[in-house]
């Protein structure tokens, strides 16, 4: 029994994942994410010098990375993506489902679903085991999702995710 619960906890992880790494839909005119927030606002975030924000690929600019230039302070790269709605909505239904019906399952792959206050219309965390968070956030018809990838303590990455949404959000 223990497999299965541990493969039905990897595959919504995986769903949750690849729907939280779509970004599509409607944009703001600048859809550009690397303008949402600076380099000197992300490495004071994120407490590590990191380089500009980047492009995974010139024309897709809905997802911005940033990439820190001392990689011995266990932060391998943040990101902040534009998000559908629909998607953000469906996101954290699934993540509301899951964490609630694994909560009490002791064999089940850590995950968690926690919301988000004072940042946008809406957010929320998501965070499985004890090296992913990110934070979905929705204001108006714009969703983003701001993650940061590396070793850092959660309740740390939480804080620094939170900071950095409130400042793209203010640009919106």
């Amino acid at each position: 029994m223990r497999a299965k619960t541990n493969v039905a906890a990897l595959i919504v992880a995986t769903f949750i994942f690849g729907v939280s790494t779509t970004p599509c839909g409607a944009t703001p005119a600048s859809n550009d994410a690397c303008s949402l927030v600076t380099q000197d606002q992300v490495s004071a975030d994120v407490g590590v010098s990191v380089g500009p924000g980047q492009h995974v690929m010139p024309t897709a600019v809905k997802t911005c990375t940033w990439t820190p230039t001392d990689t011995t302070k266990g932060v391998k790269y943040v990101t902040v993506s534009f998000w559908d709605p629909t998607g953000y909505d469906g996101g954290k239904r699934v993540a509301e489902q899951t964490a609630a019906q694994l909560k009490n399952d002791k064999d089940a792959a850590p995950m968690a679903y926690a919301s988000a206050s004072g940042i946008g219309d809406d957010a929320y965390y998501t965070t499985m085991g004890s090296g992913y968070s990110g934070l979905m956030v929705k204001k108006g018809n714009v969703a983003l999702k701001i993650a940061i990838y590396g070793d850092m303590p959660i309740e740390k990455k939480k804080a620094a995710e939170k900071a950095i949404a409130l400042q793209a959000l203010s640009k919106l």
